[in-house]
Parts: structure tokens; sequence; C-alpha cells
């Protein structure tokens, strides 16, 4: 997924070059670029499930708590 977002920082750097002022280039750069970029990277990374992580020596403690079904 974040092959669109280095092919459009390409993009943007490409219409930055070409701008015909300095001023317009920091503008293309940061409206164009830098702020859709921080939007993607955001949501992106609020879009992949987060995983819970659970110590092994927790699942091994519960594995042999439910095998265990007698009363010591």
């Amino acid at each position: 997924m974040y092959i669109v977002a280095i092919g459009w920082a390409y993009v943007v750097l490409m219409l930055a070059i070409t701008a015909s002022s300095l001023g317009k280039a920091l503008v293309v750069l940061v409206f164009l670029g830098i702020l859709p970029l921080l939007l993607f990277a955001y949501v992106a990374g609020k879009l992949v499930p987060r995983r819970r992580s659970v110590p092994v020596a927790d699942k091994v403690r519960h594995q042999c708590d439910s095998a265990d079904t007698e009363p010591d």
C-alpha cells in the first residue's frame, strides 16, 4: 500500500521541481505532498488491525488449565 505513497511523493516532487518560483514549489510540496501523505499514513496505520500480544507463558498456562479437569 505504501507504493502508492512513494509514487505520489515522486509525482509531487517533479511538480515542485518544475514550478516557476521557490514559493510555488514550497506550496506544492506542503499542500500536495506533505499533508496528503501524512493523512494517508495516519489512515493506513488505523486500518491495519492491531494484534494483542499475549505472553507465551499465559498461552501455556491456559492450555494446561483446560487439559486438566480433575481437582488437585
